[in-house]
């Protein structure tokens, strides 16, 4: 359990400011992660990694000379909002282009994705590369949908060192992706990771027993073993990659058995030797192999396996010198510090000036943002235990997260003279939804908020319609960014039956009020129904069989949302005296 901390929503902060301030030879504090503080060439392409805290070395312990040039680090197993990518990768670029890359989880993909936009508009060209090394959560027919765990260490160390030599983005790029095609992992845990101030791990295994394929967030296995010897858990480990190996593997291989937390180095070395052994007879060579803690999970009880098959070209990436906190290989040239500007801002938006009537909708707008705060508030707990079933426990705090900034934006905003428009406090809410909660709920929440907020716009008037514009664009946003369907389980599922009922509501003349509160009853009952289905999106879809017979939690938590807000606004028109 991890016990040392002042205040556990401040803990990745915190620890990363700590990490700075030990390692300053190394790295330099920006807003959202780190850069290097060590020289880099002009022109020279800049690898950007990144992702949810919890996970030292990954991500910031692997910047320096020869692999990454910056981290963008968000909260505890939380993606780093777009905003703090994008800020990290114009503070890390050096001319020559940024290459993106991370593990594939939802989060992840839409906040770097998000970030990936942004700044190829304004003219700093950026490409993505999703590592999606872990053999147990897709077949190998679905290689595109497995997800990132130990085998982001090959991937970022190949294409740091083709950037260090001065490699063209095409080419950093191609390696990068080559690297990932030849890399498999496989994990196991023999008892579950505990978040800071949390009193209970994310999941337990039972005594004796082992779980086979976990993921780097507190996901549980995707099956129970019985606890093997060393030699069975070596001969399991090796068959299933050697099983699952790339159509072009020749015959040298980096080994890499990788410690979760809290299985000592001891017990490290004695697996990787009969690993070793193993691979031997099977007529592999093992190349430069690599026994420690490289992608944790805090204090995870457990272990991976990655293998990536060489080549000549990658063999010489591989062995290429770096030197970083917590990786270092081969004899880097020492290079002098540089100069690295500590905030690199997102320029403001210039927003008119708000009419009477947008500043009326902007402080109802307020009003609707905290009542979601409060129900969000009232069913944390509840959605955490749910979404812990098949996945990683922290949908709850995640919308707290969010939510939280989102009302003390908005408010914020709001208190100017004259009021804001329904734009401002809706896109303020947006933005800080994103930025603080992080994973996939921040992003399609605070992109939702902002689809809405342009929607509405700064007009001299509102109608019934406006309200139904701004509920599609809300739902298309969501749906386009997130590019999940219905039966996918997900929010999508209570969202999608919720916009048809409340526009065809509005269509029929039925005031708003009424037809929020009568969609409402749809999107529950449309969320309740999600437990008949399985997961295909998301962390928990490698765990379906878990999620059967349990809703949703983000089909939940859209179905409350908008009952509150019908609850809120009937209340504020009773008080009012009027019916809209």
């Amino acid at each position: 359990m991890t016990q040392i901390f002042d205040n556990p929503a401040e803990f990745a902060d915190d620890a990363l400011d700590g990490f700075v301030a030990a390692n300053r030879q190394y790295v330099t504090r920006v807003d959202g992660g780190v850069v290097r503080s060590t020289e880099m060439n002009q022109g020279q392409v800049a690898l950007v990694v990144g992702g949810g805290s919890g996970h030292y070395p990954a991500f910031a312990g692997l910047v320096g000379a020869g692999l990454a040039a910056a981290s963008a680090c968000g909260n505890m197993f939380a993606s780093p909002a777009a905003g703090q990518i994008y800020r990290v990768a114009k503070a890390a670029s050096m001319n020559g282009g940024v290459l993106l890359s991370y593990g594939n989880y939802a989060g992840d993909v839409l906040h770097f994705g998000q970030a990936q936009v942004r700044l190829n508009a304004e003219g700093i060209e950026t490409r993505t590369v999703v590592v999606t090394d872990d053999i147990a959560s897709a077949p190998l027919n679905e290689w595109e949908k497995r997800r990132g765990i130990a085998g982001d260490l090959t991937v970022f160390k190949i294409a740091g060192a083709a950037a260090e030599a001065g490699l063209d983005l095409d080419e950093v790029e191609r390696l990068a992706i080559k690297t990932n095609y030849r890399t498999r992992s496989l994990g196991v845990a023999f008892d579950g990771c505990t978040l800071p101030g949390a009193d209970e791990a994310l999941f337990h295994v039972p005594a004796g027993m082992m779980a086979l394929g976990l993921g780097i967030h507190g996901e549980p296995g995707i099956s129970e073993h019985p606890m093997p010897t060393a030699s069975e858990l070596a001969e399991l480990l090796v068959s299933r990659l050697l099983a699952d190996k790339p159509d072009d593997a020749g015959t040298e291989v980096v080994a890499i058995v990788n410690g979760l937390g809290t299985v000592k180095y001891d017990e490290l070395f004695l697996l990787f030797g009969r690993i070793e052994k193993l691979l031997s007879d099977a007529g592999l060579s093992v190349i430069e192999p690599e026994c420690g803690e490289l992608v944790t999970s805090l204090d995870m009880s457990g272990l991976s396996l990655t293998l990536l098959w060489l080549d000549d070209e990658l063999k010489e990436y591989w062995a290429a010198p770096a030197d970083t906190p917590a990786f270092r290989k081969g004899n880097a040239a020492p290079r002098a510090q540089r100069s690295v500007t500590a905030q690199v801002a997102a320029e403001a938006a210039q927003l008119e000036a708000p009419t009477p009537a947008a500043a009326a909708l902007g402080l109802q707008a307020v009003g609707a943002v905290c009542a979601i705060r409060d129900v969000v508030i009232e069913h944390e707990e509840a959605l955490g235990n749910l979404d812990a079933i098949a996945g990683d426990g922290d949908h709850g705090i995640g919308m707290r997260r969010g939510v939280d900034a989102a009302s003390a934006a908005a408010q914020k905003s709001a208190d100017v003279d004259g009021g804001a428009s329904v734009v401002s406090v809706l896109t303020a809410a947006g933005e800080a939804w994103s930025e603080k909660a992080g994973g996939t709920s921040g992003a399609l929440w605070g992109t939702a908020f902002i689809a809405a907020a342009a929607a509405l716009g700064n007009r001299e008037s509102y109608s019934h319609e406006d309200a139904s514009l701004a509920v599609a664009a809300f739902t298309n946003a969501i749906t386009t960014l997130g590019k999940a369907e219905p039966g996918d389980k997900t929010m999508v599922d209570s969202m999608i039956p919720f916009r048809d009922a409340f526009l065809k509501s509005i269509a029929a003349g039925n005031s708003v009020v009424d037809s929020l509160k009568d969609a409402a009853v749809i999107s529950k009952e449309a969320a309740a129904a999600t437990a008949n289905l399985r997961p295909l999106k998301g962390r928990a879809r490698p765990l379906a069989e878990k999620s059967l017979g349990h809703p949703d939690p983000g089909a939940v938590s859209f179905g409350l949302i908008v009952e509150r807000l019908g609850q809120h606004f009937e209340n504020e028109l009773m008080e009012s005296g009027t019916r809209a």
